[in-house]
């Protein structure tokens, strides 16, 4: 089983959408897939759920908390596609989870890893949305994973985020999780006409080949049926309209990442 956290601390560069399509671009590829909602915004989970959550439904939340009897098995849900499955967030409950993190004891970093021990035969791929923080959650996150998708954008402060996202990394990767690998950086909504996101893409490149990191090419375009197929819960496969290369470069993303993955011995 492949564990992959997705991750960056800014908000708003498109990680759930990401999540959410590279998703389905695996269960096209015939992988059986697991998506860990793990940012009490809970957006994945709205994305994806289906039949729809009810109201405090159990989630991620109650697997990582002390309080609670369930683990993650008892809380993963279905989705409206036949391959992936979803851990809920839980939303404000697991926001009190992270609270309880806080100032819980050893092991407090390794209760995602352990709970995701008790799906490792049922699941080829686990994605992690995170939440944009960099906190016990994020922390849980990538002391799981065997790999980090980082997704950024082509804009000075999506560029400044990835060198702090790099530095936690390292530490998790010191303290934490020492086969921790950087599957890759993928460069979200880029705007290729524009002068600035040419700039920044640019320096992204530059980033990455300073600090040995595979780039994703290309980059996934800014287009505003990505964001409107998910939140018809359809795969641009599926949506009208939709031009077909866009679900050919999720596809990709897919297939390089866990290519990636399998490079790096996991």
């Amino acid at each position: 089983m492949h564990v992959i956290a997705i991750a960056n601390q800014k908000g708003g560069v498109g990680k759930t959408v990401t999540t959410f399509h590279l998703a389905n671009a695996l269960a096209h590829d015939g992988h059986r897939a697991l998506v860990v909602d793990l940012d009490p915004q809970a957006n994945v989970s709205s994305l994806l759920a289906s039949p729809p959550l009810v109201e405090n439904q159990a989630g991620v939340a109650n697997a990582l908390s002390t309080r609670s009897d369930l683990s993650l098995p008892d809380v993963i849900t279905t989705t409206m596609w036949e391959h992936v499955f979803l851990a809920p967030s839980g939303g404000e409950a697991l926001a009190a989870v992270r609270d309880e993190l806080v100032i819980a004891g050893p092991g407090r970093e390794a209760r995602l890893a352990e709970q995701l021990a008790l799906v490792e035969e049922d699941f080829d791929v686990v994605l992690i949305d995170c939440a944009p923080a960099l906190d016990l959650l994020t922390s849980n996150a990538l002391t799981a994973a065997d790999g980090v998708l980082i997704v950024t954008q082509s804009k000075l402060l999506s560029t400044t985020g990835l060198a702090h996202l790099l530095d936690t990394v390292g530490v998790v990767r010191h303290y934490l999780n020492s086969a921790l690998s950087v599957v890759g950086v993928l460069v979200n909504m880029h705007e290729a006409g524009t002068v600035a996101g040419s700039h920044w893409l640019d320096d992204v490149r530059d980033a990455c080949n300073s600090k040995g990191l595979p780039l994703f090419e290309p980059p996934i375009p800014r287009r505003v049926v990505i964001s409107d197929a998910a939140e018809a819960q359809m795969g641009l496969d599926e949506y009208p309209g939709a031009p077909v290369e866009l679900s050919k470069i999720y596809a990709h993303h897919a297939e390089t990442m866990l290519a990636n993955l399998e490079e790096n011995g996991r």
